[in-house]
């Protein structure tokens, strides 16, 4: 639907130079949108998808070490799209703090977003309401520490922020101005808390696009206006673990992504981006219960190598546990975290790399890193640097 701009621009000045911003009216939309014929399908279809994600827990014993994994791999997603260069591989060796040598300030970027979505996780667990005070807890802990770390952690901005461009003058897109900020975000929050019917689905998809076009912080815009949508499906009972993540789908996607983005602001067009949406929720979802498959299969085929090794077998699988939980470890962690001998330890590695099934990352002779190989490559899948 054509709407007309979704906002209004004003005009102000910067260091001589005049410049547009465009502040967004509140949401919802005006007309409301029509869920209806194809697009009621498209709720559908997604709502039926997240319902077999959540399901995931009937699929795997242990429902938090896919957790774990896909968490990671989702963070390494969100950040490339940033424009870091981490892998998952070296989030994987900066979490293992004996390990010199990783790319410090991308995977700290990565490490800090596993550790605001843990902390949004958790507040809302706690009962804290979902709110704009939540976010900027969650954009203290994403701007801690790296790159960012000098731009306001947990504090909306308090001077003029663009995208794309050297200065507001030539900018792609100038959100609303310091002072709008406030209450932009106070109206987001209404909506956000609003109780009209509206489906959670629908919600996210609406409440993504307004925290990005108000793009409230100096930094970290992108990364916490992700982290929303999982929080709202969180909390809004669809999910009851994080673990849809459209990082990947907007990244494959990137300049139809960014396209909506601007047609909502500029024509109003809502619906072509909540279509959007939902097909990235049924997709996303879909390919996160095939993973779990995939992983359940591989589990099952390599316990049944180790299982042929003989006498060793039971230290072997064993082993192979502990990478289940943590798909790159060192000898040391084996031995602390597991209470294995340094000799039980090595000698059962090395029938995991006899069998194909775990390989040395490092080279080195001393602070050798050895991962689940297969593991590690269907985590890894579409997480090549852009």
């Amino acid at each position: 639907m054509d709407r007309g701009v979704t906002g209004k621009y004003q005009v102000f000045s910067s260091s001589g130079e005049e410049f547009r911003a465009f502040i967004p009216l509140p949401l919802p939309p005006l007309p409301p949108m029509e869920i209806s014929g194809e697009r009621q399908l498209l709720l559908e279809r997604a709502t039926h998808a997240l319902g077999r994600l959540d399901s995931i827990s009937t699929l795997l014993p242990n429902p938090h070490l896919f957790l774990y994994s896909y968490v990671r791999r989702e963070a390494v997603l969100s950040s490339q799209i940033e424009g870091t260069q981490s892998s998952l591989s070296d989030l994987l060796l900066f979490e293992l703090e004996e390990v010199p040598g990783t790319p410090l300030d991308d995977v700290v970027e990565v490490s800090n977003y596993i550790a605001a979505m843990e902390h949004g996780i958790k507040r809302l667990g706690e009962g804290f309401p979902l709110s704009n005070r939540l976010l900027k807890e969650m954009h203290s802990v994403l701007m801690a520490r790296g790159r960012g770390s000098d731009k306001q952690p947990g504090e909306f901005r308090r001077s003029q922020n663009w995208i794309g461009g050297t200065r507001p003058g030539n900018a792609g897109f100038v959100p609303p101005p310091s002072e709008e900020v406030e209450p932009c975000m106070s109206a987001l929050e209404g909506f956000l808390h609003d109780q009209s019917g509206i489906p959670v689905l629908i919600k996210a998809a609406l409440a993504h696009v307004q925290f990005e076009t108000i793009h409230p912080f100096l930094d970290g815009n992108g990364r916490l206006g992700r982290l929303l949508i999982v929080l709202l499906l969180h909390h809004g009972g669809l999910l009851s673990e994080p673990l849809l993540y459209l990082s990947l789908y907007l990244k494959q996607h990137r300049a139809v992504y960014y396209g909506h983005l601007e047609r909502v602001r500029t024509t109003g067009d809502w619906e072509a981006w909540v279509d959007f949406f939902l097909e990235g929720v049924e997709q996303t979802a879909n390919g996160a219960v095939q993973t779990a498959k995939r992983l359940m299969n591989l589990f099952d085929a390599d316990e049944n190598k180790v299982r042929l090794t003989g006498r060793s077998a039971a230290n072997g699988l064993r082993v192979l546990s502990a990478l289940r939980q943590r798909p790159a470890l060192t000898l040391k962690h084996l031995c602390e975290a597991h209470r294995m001998t340094f000799p039980t330890a090595s000698k059962s590695i090395q029938i995991l790399v006899s069998a194909g099934i775990v390989r040395e990352l490092t080279g080195r002779r001393r602070n050798r890193v050895f991962v689940y190989k297969d593991y590690l490559g269907v985590l890894n899948e579409g997480g090549q640097p852009l």
